[in-house]
């Protein structure tokens, strides 16, 4: 992937009035990333993205949220989006350097995950590798998280992975200050 520059240029600054409220409002003040500002480029996939999006607080907790995000990017190779998500959520997650590396490189059974992140893990690499979960990995997920975050974790799988075809197929530059995948 280029490190120069997307395949679609991004918007730059000054923003329409209304672009620089939805940035401020997603990024909080921070400068909008690059993702944001390629698609807000494009003003009916922006639309799309941001009504579709899962950007708002959902029945997930911050860290069974991270650990779907980064896996879900991880295994689609979208160094740019998990990143963006490591640097920014990984310690407000408690998630320690070991799992955050077995995000990229570990397995769900991998001792440094619960029982519950373990079914979590194991979901989303279902649903990455066939777009579904047989009877057990829906079972063992069920014991652990009821039906909200069943499909909060689902629609995040779903929303990551488009959102790192995304990020891929423009092949955004990493931002600056995004962690790298681990060797």
């Amino acid at each position: 992937m280029s490190q120069t520059a997307p395949r679609i240029a991004p918007l730059q600054p000054p923003y329409a009035p209304d672009i620089a409220e939805q940035f401020d409002r997603i990024m909080r003040g921070a400068p909008p990333l690059v993702l944001f500002r390629v698609m807000a480029g494009n003003a009916r996939a922006w639309e799309k993205f941001r009504a579709g999006s899962l950007l708002d607080r959902g029945p997930l907790g911050l860290r069974e949220r991270e650990i779907v995000i980064d896996r879900t990017c991880a295994r689609t190779g979208c160094e740019y989006e998990w990143g963006v998500h490591v640097a920014t959520f990984g310690a407000a997650a408690h998630l320690t350097e070991g799992q955050i590396r077995a995000t990229v490189l570990g397995a769900a059974t991998d001792g440094c995950w619960s029982a519950a992140e373990q079914a979590l893990i194991a979901a989303v690499d279902a649903l990455h590798d066939r777009a579904t979960l047989n009877d057990a990995e829906f079972a063992a997920l069920s014991a652990h998280y009821n039906d909200a975050k069943i499909f909060e974790i689902i629609l995040l799988c779903g929303f990551y992975r488009t959102v790192s075809y995304l990020a891929n197929g423009l092949a955004l530059p990493l931002e600056e200050n995004a962690a790298r995948f681990p060797e």
